[in-house]
């Protein structure tokens, strides 16, 4: 039998939980049930959410032994509080957000994630809408380079986005990066594949991933309870920026009025207390788990402030 998955900085993150036995706590992303299967030997009742389609099916062996302390939802968390209003189950203890695609998602070639395997350009999270092949196939060079700029940080994006409207129609994620390498001049000894840069991008374009996380920091504000703990766990700075800059602001932590940007008149009590310190994962856990590297935690506690409106982040 395999070895279950261990996500990343899970010591950390149940810490950071402070799970009291009988609390209600919700995965935002299900995944594997990394965070879950701990959360429950702690304690807690959860729910669970993912909108891969794949991962609800796998997970209903943990949900049927856990004699009702799991629930598993198919949904984006951008729909977290409709989905649970709809159960009756608010206000929550906990929310843990793991953000980006999953080790299960990249390891399988056919998914269409990752080029370490080849497979059919697929990318979508929730197996429905637009694929990557739909997307590179018919957009035109200015919308992928776009993309490849925004959302990979790519800074030769339109040298790329001409090479790969030259090599149409792309079906296989082994055909995009040997495409991109050669726009790019890459050689084999090459400290990173920059093909990495491109596969980011598209798959958060495809799965709207930044906006769903924006979406979801805000619902989670709105179904916590007072004391109720946020972790979110994120891998690159697009995303990390998003959540900072979250807590910052809900936490009034905002960066003091100058005779250049005056404060704020009426600035809205805190719905978070400040957060606590970032937190990265340690080499002993990198050595593990390579993809731990790029982690970062930040968990602040809710206060009894009525939330945020959805636009003022």
């Amino acid at each position: 039998m395999t070895a279950p998955h261990v996500p990343v900085l899970l010591d950390e993150v149940i810490a950071g939980l402070a799970i009291v036995p009988g609390e209600r706590h919700v995965d935002a992303t299900f995944g594997a049930g990394g965070y879950t299967r701990a959360m429950l030997e702690a304690g807690a009742r959860v729910i669970g959410f993912d909108r891969d389609p794949h991962a609800i099916r796998d997970g209903q062996a943990m949900a049927a032994a856990s004699d009702g302390a799991l629930i598993l939802v198919e949904s984006p968390f951008s729909a977290l509080e409709s989905e649970l209003a709809a159960r009756d189950a608010v206000p929550v203890d906990g929310v843990t957000m793991d953000i980006g695609v999953s080790s299960m998602q990249l390891d399988q070639p056919e998914r269409g994630f990752s080029f370490q395997g080849d497979g059919p350009l697929d990318m979508r999270m929730s197996q429905a809408g637009e694929s990557a092949a739909d997307f590179l196939n018919t957009a035109d060079e200015e919308a992928i380079a776009d993309v490849l700029y925004r959302y990979g940080e790519e800074p030769r994006s339109r040298r790329v986005a001409r090479a790969i409207v030259a090599a149409r129609p792309l079906a296989r994620t082994g055909e995009l990066a040997s495409v991109v390498r050669r726009s790019l001049g890459y050689k084999p000894h090459d400290k990173k594949d920059p093909a990495t840069r491109t596969f980011q991008a598209i798959r958060i374009h495809l799965n709207r991933e930044l906006d769903e996380l924006v979406d979801g920091l805000a619902a989670a504000e709105r179904v916590l309870a007072p004391g109720g703990r946020l972790a979110v766990v994120t891998f690159h700075s697009l995303e990390d920026r998003l959540v900072k800059r979250f807590f910052r602001e809900r936490s009034g932590s905002e960066p003091a009025g100058s005779r250049h940007r005056p404060a704020a008149l009426s600035p809205r009590p805190p719905s978070f207390e400040q957060p606590a310190r970032a937190v990265r994962a340690g080499e002993d856990e990198i050595a593990r788990n390579p993809r731990a590297r790029s982690a970062t935690l930040r968990v602040a506690r809710r206060t009894a402030a009525a939330p945020w409106g959805q636009g003022e982040n």
